[in-house]
């Protein structure tokens, strides 16, 4: 499994990355090989408020559908529409297709999250 050093991980199988003042977050490589080919994302509405392990949305493949959870609290304020046409992005690399951003309400949160180390510790 591919889970890059710079980013953290949630142990519901989220990953977050703070670029400028805001985190893109997504769901990990171990996440969407236990899905399988995605067929279809529901993602958080821009401008709902999440709070950290809350429902952000719902992704579903072939196989089953899971739950996807906001990393930490915050307000989305985009969702990565280009999903809504072609969610196997995600199955292609799923760190380079992020599905929204979050302005965090303490940025210091993400400092909480695990490290790729953990993260892969706790599989």
């Amino acid at each position: 499994m591919n889970h890059p050093s710079d980013l953290k991980y949630a142990s519901t199988h989220e990953w977050a990355k703070q670029e400028n003042d805001y985190i893109v977050t997504g769901i990990s490589d171990h996440a969407q090989d236990a899905l399988g080919d995605l067929v279809y994302i529901e993602m958080p509405e821009v401008g709902r408020h999440l709070t950290q392990g809350e429902q952000a949305g719902v992704v579903e493949s072939v196989k089953t559908a899971s739950d996807i959870h906001a990393p930490i609290s915050g307000t989305v304020i985009e969702v990565n529409t280009a999903l809504e046409d072609d969610p196997d992005f995600i199955n292609e690399d799923p760190y380079q297709h992020w599905i929204y951003k979050i302005k965090p309400d303490h940025p210091a949160d993400l400092d909480a999250l695990l490290s790729s180390e953990a993260y892969e510790a706790d599989l």
